[in-house]
């Protein structure tokens, strides 16, 4: 096959491309998917990251290398392995980011990516259920909507989050991250929103876009130092060959892009001569820079029912599956979290740098089931860390996972914003109409006190894990150390780019579905630009 273009990974940003770029039906476009299609019934069904996390037909299933920062501990790293990405097990969570991030990120040499160039980009992907103003879009692919669930206990954690004296924000997408309130999801109509449903199911027809799943891609193909094609594997095995007329795409997400990168011979020339690999192009950043977002998980038992209670009974299980399958409402409409808050540890920070996710069950984690008590989630992480990690292969074979080195909890700085949310937390958990509601606190246990900071550092490192937010694996900066330059291109080679979470050259303060479509958008304007 020959095609104008190929996009490499169906995630957020992947499908935005493939959409944007086949609506010139004189342009041949291939999106390749190493997973398959969005068949699962539980992909579309909001509550149903229940069941696909962890589920390896449509995840990746991904674990980190031991990592001293969590007491030699190995986390999960969920990535989805399927149309829509991530975006097709996610927790539905609407969220930009702080509009400094992008200011930052223009202060860094990259031109076109400050608030103003990206708010209009966030903008045309929208269709926001609250309508059209100054920071909101309507008619867009992306279906942003509110809640259609609530639950008390929620509601009490805002009431005494707004009594600890943190303000109610009722848009953090607005003109200001920082306050308490309710989290805007990605569902249209009681169901998820995924990249794929927003922007692949409308143009699935057209005849000049061809997807390919359960397509591994494996190496990249070069003449000299431009790129010309892939090689793939297909769901039986056998090695394809797709030649490429303009631009190679890599929207692989932060674990995928790099290491199709250095398969392909692009990275730093000692480490991939060491895993059999010979260099074409030396670019030391490949893999570096990682970045994610660590999370705090605190459990509150409850002294009155909370969703673990309603989800236990076979009987409530099935009244909850007919008001859904009826009205598109109830807990099956619900997301990871219901209430949100983006707060300050210390006055001097100018910005929120630590993000809330409130949940009105208790679990060990996604997949695994609730615990057999009346409990709620009230889960903090830090928003900018500063420690960075990094990927490394594990030989030559596509097959083989890369090893993740997250390298959290490394800075001095990481570890105080984290024991201060963990405080904070407790903290807003003393004030009523929330502290009346509780019986007992869980986890950390009630005898850790505040002011013991080696000890609650100590649990974070044995108990948080990651919020699956992996970002800047594949830089975008003017710097020697980046992989990519403003508009995208691989640095040193031709026809080739990368759009997706791994370009970040810091991570936003937020979750990442959100500006991974920008990216897919400002990449869709960058190619429209240069052809």
């Amino acid at each position: 096959m020959e095609v104008d273009y190929a996009v490499v990974g169906a995630g957020s940003s992947g499908c935005v491309i493939a959409n944007r770029l086949s609506a010139d039906s004189n342009t041949k476009v291939a999106l390749l998917e190493a997973g398959g299609r969005d068949t699962n019934p539980w992909i579309h069904i909001p509550v149903g990251y229940f069941k696909t996390m962890h589920n390896p037909s449509v995840d990746w299933c991904y674990r980190t290398e031991p990592d001293p920062g969590l007491n030699g501990r190995s986390i999960d790293w969920p990535r989805g392995k399927v149309l829509g990405g991530s975006s097709s097990l996610n927790g539905l969570l609407y969220v930009r980011g702080q509009k400094e991030d992008y200011d930052r990120w223009r202060q860094m040499g990259n031109v076109g990516w400050g608030w103003d160039d990206v708010l209009p980009l966030f903008k045309r992907s929208e269709d926001q259920e609250r309508g059209e103003d100054e920071f909101h879009g309507v008619g867009g692919p992306l279906s942003v909507s509110n809640m259609r669930i609530q639950r008390p206990i929620c509601d009490a954690w805002v009431s005494a989050a707004q009594a600890a004296g943190y303000p109610f924000n009722p848009d953090y997408n607005g003109a200001d991250q920082e306050g308490i309130g309710y989290f805007q999801l990605t569902t249209r109509n009681g169901r998820r929103c995924s990249a794929a449903v927003a922007y692949l199911k409308p143009i699935r027809d057209r005849q000049n876009l061809n997807i390919i799943t359960n397509a591994l891609v494996t190496r990249i193909e070069f003449d000299g130092k431009k790129a010309i094609g892939l090689l793939y594997r297909d769901r039986s095995g056998d090695v394809k060959s797709l030649k490429v007329r303009r631009e190679i795409i890599l929207s692989g997400g932060a674990i995928n892009s790099p290491q199709i990168l250095m398969l392909s011979g692009i990275g730093d020339p000692d480490h991939l001569k060491a895993n059999g690999i010979e260099p074409v192009h030396a670019l030391p950043g490949v893999g570096k820079g990682l970045q994610d977002h660590l999370q705090a998980r605190l459990v509150f038992k409850c002294n009155e029912p909370t969703l673990n209670d309603e989800v236990r009974s076979l009987y409530n299980q099935a009244r909850i599956a007919l008001k859904y399958a009826l009205f598109r409402a109830g807990p099956m409409t619900m997301a990871a979290s219901l209430a949100t808050g983006f707060l300050k540890t210390r006055p001097e920070v100018q910005t929120p740098d630590i993000q809330f996710h409130v949940q009105p069950w208790s679990a060990d984690s996604p997949g695994e089931g609730v615990h057999p008590f009346s409990a709620f989630t009230m889960s903090v992480c830090q928003l900018r860390p500063e420690s960075r990690g990094e990927l490394r292969l594990n030989g030559p074979d596509p097959n083989k996972y890369v090893k993740i080195i997250p390298n959290y909890l490394s800075t001095e700085t990481d570890c105080r914003t984290i024991v201060s949310g963990v405080n904070i937390a407790r903290d807003i958990a003393r004030h009523n109409p929330l502290a009346s509601k509780i019986s007992e606190e869980f986890r950390p246990p009630s005898n850790l006190s505040r002011d013991d900071y080696e000890g609650t550092l100590n649990w974070a490192r044995s108990n948080t894990v990651s919020i699956y937010h992996p970002t800047g694996t594949c830089a975008m900066g003017v710097s020697d150390s980046a992989v990519v330059d403003p508009t995208l291109r691989v640095r040193g080679v031709t026809n080739l780019r990368v759009a997706d979470c791994s370009i970040m050259p810091e991570i936003v303060s937020g979750n990442t579905n959100a500006p991974a479509i920008m990216i897919g958008e400002k990449a869709s304007d960058l190619l429209a630009t240069d052809a």
